[in-house]
């Protein structure tokens, strides 16, 4: 607030409480960082209380400025005006924020222990066996790698040392910067696509039952960040566990053929893994979805070796026509 309009805001609130203080909407806008435009579309939406009207002037008060510090909170949360619209709602039908508000501060939250540091161009040039190169800066900054440092061109932010850090023994053991982060990329969005099964698969049969009604409960929204607390780890446990094993499987075979050793006869109903393309695992994904690939590879494959029989027969029972027509 400024001038005479100021002294009197801040004369009401001290002498009769918080709740006392009036703005202008200039007032408003100054004390809450929104402009005029867009306290009047969140007045449109219905987003802030109907102010009094005074003469031919709207007269705000904390009760205004609060909402519009509360719906920025949300807004930088990641929700939508919509969103917000139904939170709030929910709020002045008497239903809490507090579980909503502790559900996304747990799920926006840090999924790891692992805690981001800074390092210098020289220093990391020097990790990388002294190099200066731009190129391979820029796409560390584009896959969020590194983060730069506003201000400062000589220094970055680095969100995850232990992703930097296998960056490096990666390159001195002869690896290129640029295979390094094409293969980082490649790898990020099968890890993505993890993710999501994830969380699809937890939605379905855990979260479905807190999250039915939107927005939830205070209680329910409670519950669900509790819930989130204890299978966050699980995720990494079981890729940790699967990363392990295929590294094992695949490692020992890739060995086995690099030295020249004859793998056994799969016999039975032994059943042993196939490495295929990724575009070709893709284009069956969007055929038959996720969960029936590896289904429908041994179907095709079946197949294929009926077919290949059937001819080799067909052909065989030609060619014996052949000679007995000739005898």
């Amino acid at each position: 607030m400024t001038g005479a309009g100021a002294e009197a805001g801040a004369g009401a609130g001290a002498g009769a409480g918080a709740g006392a203080a009036e703005y202008r909407i200039e007032d408003l806008a100054h004390a809450s960082g929104a402009t005029v435009r867009t306290i009047r579309a969140y007045q449109d939406r219905g987003l802030l209380p109907t102010p009094e009207r005074r003469g031919r002037a709207n007269v705000y008060r904390e009760a205004h400025l609060a909402r519009l510090r509360q719906i920025a909170d949300l807004l930088d949360r990641g929700y939508t005006l919509a969103s917000i619209k139904e939170l709030l709602e929910a709020w002045d039908a008497g239903r809490g924020l507090g579980g909503v508000l502790g559900l996304v501060a747990e799920v926006q939250g840090p999924w790891t222990d692992e805690e981001a540091d800074r390092i210098t161009r020289t220093e990391l040039d020097a990790k990388f066996g002294g190099a200066q190169d731009d190129e391979a800066i820029a796409e560390a900054v584009a896959l969020g790698v590194l983060e730069r440092v506003p201000g400062r061109d000589d220094e970055f932010l680095v969100p995850s040392p232990q992703e930097l850090a296998v960056a490096v023994e990666l390159h001195a053991a002869g690896v290129p910067l640029m295979a390094i982060s094409g293969h980082l990329r490649e790898l990020r969005g099968q890890v993505e696509h993890i993710a999501s099964r994830f969380l699809e698969f937890t939605t379905e049969h855990v979260f479905a039952r807190y999250l039915g009604h939107r927005p939830p409960t205070d209680s329910d929204a409670a519950e669900a960040a509790s819930m989130v607390r204890r299978l966050r780890p699980l995720a990494q446990q079981t890729v940790d566990a699967e990363l392990a094993r295929a590294m094992q499987l695949f490692a020992t075979r890739h060995l086995h053929h690099h030295l020249g050793a004859q793998e056994s006869t799969i016999e039975g109903s032994e059943t042993r893994p196939v490495l295929l393309p990724r575009r070709t695992t893709q284009a069956v994904q969007e055929l038959v979805g996720t969960d029936q690939v590896a289904a429908f590879v041994a179907a095709a494959a079946e197949r294929e070796v009926q077919a290949r029989t059937l001819d080799v027969l067909a052909s065989s029972h030609a060619r014996a026509n052949k000679v007995d027509q000739k005898g």
